[in-house]
Parts: C-alpha cells; sequence; structure tokens
C-alpha cells in the first residue's frame, strides 16, 4: 500500500501488530520515512527490555492534559536514547513509556495504564512533546475507525472465518462508514439503525434507481 505514495520524511505510526523489524526497515531503507511503533507481548524481549528501563519512573519529560467527554485524561511520558544500540531492533532511534491516566469526573473512578514504543526519530527530530503528540494522533485515528466497527457493526464478535469471507467483510463494513461519513449529517450508529429498518432508503441513500430520493 505504501509502495505507490510519497511518505519521505513523514512519520508512519502503528499498533504493536505492525512493529516488525522488516517494516522498520523498509520505511527508513526504501521509504526514507520514520517509524513510531507501539510494543506489546508480540515483541516480548523488546518489551521485557522497555519494562526494565523505564520500571522506575521518575518525573516525566512531558505531560498532556485533556478534560472532555466527561473525563479528565493526563498522559505522561519518558523518553531515552540510552538504548538505542541495545535493542535488537533496527534504526531506533528513542524509546518511550507514556502513562494514561484517566478520571470519570461522574463517578471518581480512576483507571491507569503504561505503553511503550519506540520511534526511529533522534531526540534532535522529535522531543518528547512531539511524540507524546504523535502518539496521542495515532489513538484518535485508531479509535475513530475501530470504535465505530467494535461497537457498531460489532465486528470482533463476527464468525465469518474462512477463505476470502473475513476480508470481504470488513471491506464491505468499511465502505459502509466511508458511504455515511460522506453523506449523512447524523452519526454512523444513528444513519445504521435508519437504514437498517427500510430497505428502500438503503437504494436512496445510495441512490441505485432512476427515482432515488436525497438521504441526510
Amino acid at each position: 500500500m505504501l509502495d505507490s505514495l510519497d511518505i519521505d520524511g513523514v512519520v508512519i505510526t502503528a499498533d504493536a501488530l505492525l512493529t516488525q523489524r522488516e517494516f522498520a526497515r523498509y520505511l527508513i531503507e526504501d521509504k526514507q520515512a520514520h517509524y513510531h511503533f507501539t510494543v506489546k507481548a508480540n515483541q516480548p524481549t523488546l518489551l521485557d527490555d522497555l519494562q526494565c528501563f523505564f520500571s522506575d519512573l521518575k518525573e516525566p519529560d512531558a505531560t498532556q492534559i485533556d478534560f472532555g467527554h466527561g473525563r479528565i485524561e493526563t498522559r505522561k511520558i519518558w523518553t531515552t536514547s540510552h538504548l538505542n544500540q541495545y535493542l535488537n531492533f533496527p534504526y531506533v532511534g528513542q524509546a518511550f513509556a507514556i502513562e494514561r491516566e484517566v478520571t470519570n469526573k461522574k463517578t471518581g473512578k480512576v483507571s491507569n495504564e503504561v505503553v511503550y514504543g519506540i520511534t526511529s526519530q533522534a531526540s534532535s527530530d522529535a522531543d518528547a512533546k512531539k511524540i507524546l503528540s504523535t502518539n496521542r494522533k495515532h489513538w484518535c485515528i485508531e479509535n475513530s475507525c475501530h470504535y465505530i466497527l467494535d461497537w457498531t457493526y460489532d465486528e470482533d464478535r463476527c464468525r465469518i472465518r474462512t477463505q476470502y469471507g473475513p476480508e470481504n467483510i470488513s471491506r464491505l463494513r468499511r465502505f459502509a462508514i466511508s458511504t455515511i461519513k460522506t453523506i449523512s449529517s447524523k452519526g454512523v450508529a444513528e444513519t445504521t439503525r435508519m437504514l437498517s429498518m427500510n430497505v428502500r432508503l438503503v437504494l436512496d441513500y445510495l441512490k441505485m434507481t432512476k427515482n432515488s430520493m436525497g438521504v441526510q
């Protein structure tokens, strides 16, 4: 997918599934881009190294606080370049740990998690605030895409498993979401409920008949 794109100097963010050495080399060597990867249990040695280094968290290098949706979210980041030559991963410029603390303003309940990552950007190219901002933007996109798939289309519990079925149904869901977002003035969930109760509305929505009417 990236072969045809000019991403020279662009930072490519990815969740743990794509935290792979060959993908990192491809981005750096073939595309002259940067990576910003999340590290989880699918890279156990790498994760253990990061957890060990950041086990004694002190004063953070940067902090962000957001208020909205009935909660207070505080994000703190610690960065280091001391592991660059030690980690068994190509082109590491910095490693980082991010602590997310979310307080529900109504109930007072507090949740806390620490996530780890690596980036090819050196500290001269990206300070702690910039890395934290890049990470935040990645999860904004991730949540925007996958929250709808998980909650509106219940994708995680889909029983389609064989041959090209999973890929095809996933493409159809994404096509539906992009079409609704392009046309509708309402939310995806509300529009989906409306269309599911009336086949004629679906035809009007997609303008598939000569006498189709506009749907908002």
